[in-house]
């Protein structure tokens, strides 16, 4: 009786490896890893980030010096930057990644990429972005751009699991893009760097512990404390969801305040604060999800407004 071998055929598993009907599974394609890079990078925040580079850039640069180089120099480096920032993140929460429904097909989660070659991969782009900041904008630009992958890699990170002051020791590396950009253009930090680093910084408590309200679940499932007091939702936190967005107001105008902006500028800046103080006192009085995704959401839209406010209104 004659018997015919199992010719092995394969298909492609939703991590870019092929898997063989006899059970092996190879090497994802580099086409794969390609991809698994621009996930690992998480490119489309990463652009949020240099958008608030670029802003502290054109807001601080003084007539006539302007640079196309300068800018795209900037936002090259600071994607580098970013994007190690958010591989580093990865390798050093892949278990939690995996527990939680929105994370778990990362890919290092998925084996799509090794740790080994997220980090290998983390530290060049760490290491050009650094040097790039350092080169063409000074030394303490440079600084200020490994102080902040330092903080959101080995501070913020681990802290997110024991603590819920993660998100206090997390607002500072993410309040360093407009002041790194002021700086790059000033090659200096003075109080319109401090003003832009206040803002940001203040923007970030409602913004982060509106989306951790929205995503209690599944952040809970992997062990994270990031609403304050590392509590669930409830009345405590929603009270300081409230209390630090009507700082954002104040903080807001501080550049009007002290003549780098117009009036215009500030008005612009109070209407959007008020746009974020509208659903975080209607989560105060009703503790519902809703309007924390409707903070969340106000947030999104302030940052962005105001910035191009700021910028306009000094033209």
């Amino acid at each position: 009786m004659d018997t015919f071998a199992a010719l092995p055929t394969a298909h492609h598993s939703a991590s870019g490896s092929t898997v063989q009907s006899t059970g092996t599974v190879t090497a994802p394609s580099p086409a794969a890893k390609i991809r698994a890079l621009v996930v690992l990078f998480k490119l489309r925040l990463a652009s949020l980030v240099v958008v608030s580079a670029a802003f502290g850039y054109l807001f601080a640069i003084p007539e006539g010096g302007f640079s196309w180089l300068g800018l795209l120099g900037l936002c090259f480096a600071g994607t580098l930057l970013t994007g190690a920032s958010n591989a580093l993140n990865q390798v050093l929460e892949v278990r939690e990644d995996g527990l939680m429904h929105r994370t778990k097909e990362r890919p290092l989660v998925r084996a799509t990429l090794s740790n080994t070659e997220a980090v290998v991969v983390a530290f060049i782009a760490a290491g050009v972005a650094t040097l790039m900041l350092w080169l063409q904008f000074g030394a303490l630009t440079g600084i200020l751009g490994f102080i902040s992958l330092f903080m959101y890699v080995a501070l913020y990170t681990p802290m997110k699991k024991s603590s819920s002051w993660a998100v206090f020791v997390g607002a500072f590396p993410g309040a360093f893009p407009p002041m790194l950009g002021y700086v790059a253009a000033t090659g200096r930090f003075d109080l319109g760097a401090g003003l832009l680093f206040a803002m940001q910084f203040m923007w970030q408590f409602p913004h982060f512990w509106s989306i951790a309200w929205v995503l209690d679940e599944d952040y809970r499932r992997a062990g994270y404390k990031l609403l304050p007091g590392g509590t669930q939702p409830g009345r405590t936190p929603a009270s300081m969801i409230l209390l630090y967005t009507l700082f954002v107001i104040p903080v807001g105008i501080l550049p009007w305040f002290f003549g780098f902006t117009g009036p215009v500028a500030g008005i612009v800046a109070v209407i959007g604060g008020v746009f974020m103080v509208v659903p975080a006192v209607r989560l105060f009085i009703t503790l519902d999800k809703r309007e924390a995704r409707r903070l969340m959401f106000a947030s999104f839209l302030y940052l962005p407004m105001v910035q191009l406010a700021y910028v306009l209104d000094r033209i």
